[in-house]
């Protein structure tokens, strides 16, 4: 059974990607065996994990698979690692707004992982003490194990430091330098993801290996590791169930730098339900697979790539087509915008009768919502757990059929033959009946299968 530990921190930009990234390049390094993890929905970072460890990034967010399916898929996502390093997200304690689901601690609590706290130093000293000593106390089902400095100024600066989290009862592994110069670029939504930075985000996880080798007590991080608890470990073949012996659809997924935005358990599910699943880079490939009988559009950036998409004519046309001819198609956010009439006026592929344009705000939450519209997706009044990260706008917001309607906003989204499509992303691992679902309507003959 691998061995595990959360990295968190008591805010934002404390540097806990820093070191969480650097700790798994570094381990794999001396060649120790990492799975990586990111708490939340969050889509950039696990491409950095992906590097820095070898193994695909994933997530482990309560809020959208639930709270029993934590521990199940971190043994799924660790089998055959020797240790399981989970990035946090904001604050140790930050989760949902109403109730603090889906925070690093909760699933601290149920793995049963400790928790190394990387801690800003910047411009504190002594009150460190008291800090820990805050973060140390405030939950019983939390085990704080040890701390890591960063931003440290000086020599004295971390000798005043370490005494100060021996007041507190909590061994210090590291202490990071100072290193403005280290740095990811960073957009409207976050950072550059990995595959868009290319051997520029090589270059950043060999940096963060450098400096978390060179200051990090690897041996005593991975000492304070403790065994994921035992139980039964997530399958995607469990999930969607039996599947009836038909021909294998060919389901194409949109990827490459422009749309990165999707979890690993996604292509797990659809081969599950006996999908063949086949990646299209809409920057580079010009048609969809042969035989492509149901699309698949995630997240990402597309309105960094809007120039290069839209004068990739023959696969707008190809998209069309296949939504034309009534085949299932599910797009999320960077994909509802890549069937959009245009994006700032780039025209695009002109499936859905709406234009979408970036906007100064943004838009940022999770979504109890319902389904409006029986979809090759989700059958009507369908409930799911679900995520906006977005600076753009559609318009109309939602179609004839909308998507989804959830409380406190107006309905959103389009279905519309075969299509469902919304800025709402899902984790498939939360709603694996929708996957089974989606491949089942796949299977059928449409008029574009051969």
């Amino acid at each position: 059974m691998s061995r595990a530990l959360v990295v968190a921190a008591p805010a934002s930009g404390s540097g806990k990607t820093t070191v969480a990234t650097g700790l798994m390049a570094a381990l794999r390094r001396r060649g120790t065996a990492v799975a990586p993890f990111k708490v939340g929905p969050d889509y950039i970072d696990p491409g950095y994990h992906t590097l820095a460890a070898g193994r695909p990034g994933r997530n482990l967010d309560p809020v959208l698979v639930g709270a029993d399916r934590i521990a199940p898929l971190a043994r799924h996502g660790a089998a055959g690692a020797e240790v399981a390093v989970v990035e946090g997200v904001m604050g140790l304690f930050d989760g949902r707004l109403a109730d603090g689901a889906g925070s690093t601690a909760q699933v601290a609590a149920l793995l049963g992982a400790p928790v190394v706290l990387v801690v800003d130093c910047r411009g504190q000293s002594r009150s460190l003490a008291a800090l820990l000593h805050g973060f140390r106390s405030f939950d019983a089902s939390v085990r704080i194990a040890g701390v890591v400095l960063n931003r440290v100024g000086s020599e004295r600066h971390e000798t005043v430091l370490r005494a100060a989290a021996d007041e507190a009862g909590l061994p210090v592994l590291g202490a990071l330098p100072r290193r403005d110069a280290l740095a990811v670029p960073s957009r409207h939504l976050g950072l550059v993801t990995a595959a868009e930075h290319g051997s520029a985000a090589t270059a950043a996880v060999d940096a963060m290996a450098d400096l978390v080798a060179a200051h990090v007590d690897l041996d005593a991080v991975v000492g304070l590791a403790e065994s994921l608890p035992p139980g039964p470990v997530w399958s995607p073949a469990d999930e969607v169930g039996p599947v009836p012996d038909a021909r294998a659809p060919r389901i194409a997924v949109f990827g490459g730098p422009a749309f990165t935005f999707g979890y690993a358990e996604h292509a797990e599910l659809l081969a599950a339900a006996c999908a063949e699943v086949v990646t299209v880079d809409p920057l580079r490939d010009e048609i969809l697979p042969d035989g492509t009988a149901a699309l698949v559009l995630p997240g990402g950036f597309p309105e960094e790539h809007v120039a290069a998409l839209g004068a990739n004519v023959p696969l707008r046309a190809a998209v069309r087509e296949l939504a034309a001819s009534g085949a299932p198609v599910h797009a999320e956010c960077g994909g509802l915008l890549y069937l959009c009439e245009s994006l700032d006026e780039t025209p695009l592929c002109g499936v859905l009768p709406a234009r979408a344009a970036m906007t100064p705000r943004l838009t940022l939450g999770y979504r109890d919502a319902v389904a409006l519209a029986d979809s090759p997706m989700f059958a009507a009044g369908a409930r799911v757990a679900g995520h906006e990260f977005h600076r753009c706008a559609v318009t109309p917001r939602a179609g004839a059929a909308p998507a989804w309607a959830w409380r406190g906003g107006e309905p959103e989204g389009f279905v519309a033959g075969g299509v469902h499509a919304s800025f709402l992303h899902t984790h498939p691992a939360g709603a694996p009946e929708a996957v089974a679902r989606f491949v089942a309507a796949a299977a059928v003959p449409t008029a574009h299968t051969p």
